[in-house]
């Protein structure tokens, strides 16, 4: 009786050979119950209790939006707002780190595939010669010595991980993946810093801007003013000239103005994922106020700098990392099962006197490698140490961060509140001698002087008030923004 069925087969082999694999099986079990090479442990920093520079610092309670992650919130600019929600979507430097978090999402299903069975099915024909001379010519199945020969066949390989040298290297990828999402956050981060900073700084200028126009059109009543008292005989014809000298000067700072603007509607146009010529901020009226901003204590940042974040997943990696070369010292335990059909015709391939089957366990261990197991396994060691020393740099440069723009903060509001005194004052000083030259008690060269001096005082408080936004914004940024801490691969089976 002829059995054509291949699943006959298959059943047939595992009846004839299931409980010697099952004993296998269950001790490969039972042996990977354990993992070779260390278990991960944080590495020490030194974290202060809290910031030296928060002393006295006013702090702000969260607010919703930032602990929605929504950060740029906190400047209450709804254009802004609008002008984030394009940057998450069309930033193209945005776009290479997401595709770089999915290649290692990749790299974590492939590692984990490898706890899994490999099944393997072929089928092929050969044809083959053998000289009349061999000893083996009676397998000549002609007597020109040319044999055919139709099989197929089906195996099945499963590595026991016994060692734990696959799960150290599933460790190692899934924190990889990690870190590759930390590094997205941190990228996102970056760039919507850097959005947020073009834009207050562009409405800064549209501020200055409005300056400088209301600017030009006093010094230009004050050249018409002079000019009709010189064709009166009351001023000279140096007033005149000083008068236009001035508007002249204050014109071209206005011109500048243009094309720094211009500069940073052109920086936000390629955030947004925008040509350039396809892109324009209109002028507003308002500059957004300077937010108050919750500070928390040091051992947050931990958790919340996604750099930190990333950093500390690398170490995580390169711990896994070692595991699997200290493997290498161990055999590998592969079980394989194979079984099929082989026949010198194609007719009646499938059938029972032409099967074939294989199965059995198979050691395998390198002898002598030439010290390269010991090489790969000194080399993981001292990346990990790198990692670490990486880590503990990364968390001390965010601390030096958070320091410096809290310190920064603190000392331009005290420079603000100066500066504001002397605006108003040098304001004062302006409308006196304005109204002392129209009765002719002083000559125009006071009135410039003092016309140079509020302009560049009115100047001083706006870029004051440049610099403090900025500062905040690179606080929030130093402080990890919105983000919060959550580094979970997303598997994608």
């Amino acid at each position: 009786m002829t059995d054509r069925t291949p699943l006959n087969l298959a059943t047939a082999l595992v009846a004839a050979r299931g409980s010697r694999l099952l004993s296998l099986s269950l001790c490969a079990v039972m042996l990977s119950a354990c993992a070779v090479g260390p278990d991960y442990q944080r590495p020490e920093t030194a974290a202060p209790i809290e910031y030296k520079e928060a002393k006295g610092w006013r702090q702000a309670t969260p607010s919703d939006s930032l602990a929605r992650g929504a950060w740029w919130e906190l400047y209450g600019d709804q254009q802004l707002n609008s002008l984030i929600d394009k940057l998450n979507t069309s930033n193209q430097t945005v776009a290479q780190s997401e595709a770089q978090y999915r290649q290692a999402q990749a790299l974590v299903r492939s590692a984990r595939s490898a706890f899994y069975p490999t099944i393997d099915l072929s089928a092929g024909k050969t044809r083959s010669s053998q000289g009349t001379g061999s000893s083996s010519s009676s397998l000549s199945s002609s007597s020109s010595g040319i044999r055919d020969t139709y099989s197929t066949e089906l195996g099945v390989s499963w590595e026991a991980d016994v060692w734990g040298k696959l799960r150290r290297g599933l460790e190692a990828d899934k924190a990889s993946a990690e870190a590759s999402f930390a590094d997205l956050a941190a990228m996102r981060l970056s760039q919507q810093s850097e959005l947020v900073q073009n834009y207050l700084q562009l409405r800064v200028i549209d501020q200055q801007k409005r300056l400088l126009e209301s600017t030009v059109a006093a010094y230009q009543r004050s050249l018409t003013m002079t000019e009709n008292q010189y064709r009166a005989g009351v001023s000279g014809r140096d007033a005149v000239a000083q008068a236009q000298t001035q508007l002249k000067t204050t014109q071209a700072d206005l011109v500048d103005l243009i094309w720094q603007r211009a500069q940073f509607e052109n920086a936000i146009a390629v955030l947004t994922g925008v040509p350039p010529a396809q892109f324009n901020l209109a002028e507003t009226q308002d500059i957004p106020a300077l937010p108050e901003i919750p500070v928390g204590l040091p051992s947050q940042l931990l958790e919340r700098r996604p750099d930190i974040a990333a950093a500390e997943r690398s170490v995580i990696a390169a711990n896994a990392e070692i595991g699997v070369a200290t493997a290498a010292y161990y055999p590998d335990l592969t079980l394989s099962l194979s079984g099929g059909y082989s026949s010198s015709t194609s007719k009646d391939l499938i059938s029972l006197p032409n099967r074939f089957w294989s199965v059995g366990p198979q050691l395998s261990l390198p002898i002598f490698d030439g010290g390269q197991r010991s090489a790969e396994l000194e080399r993981t060691e001292a990346v990990y140490d790198q990692t670490v020393a990486q880590y503990r740099q990364t968390v001390l440069d965010g601390f030096r961060e958070v320091e410096n723009y809290l310190v920064q903060l603190k000392v331009l509001e005290e420079e603000a509140g100066v500066r504001q005194e002397a605006l108003d004052a040098a304001r004062q000083s302006l409308r006196l001698t304005e109204n002392q030259y129209k009765a002719g008690l002083i000559a125009y060269l006071d009135v410039v002087v003092v016309q140079a001096t509020a302009l560049s005082n009115e100047r001083s408080v706006l870029n004051l008030l440049q610099s403090r936004l900025i500062a905040s914004v690179q606080l929030i940024a130093a402080l990890g923004g919105g983000w919060d801490g959550q580094t979970q691969v997303v598997d994608k089976d």
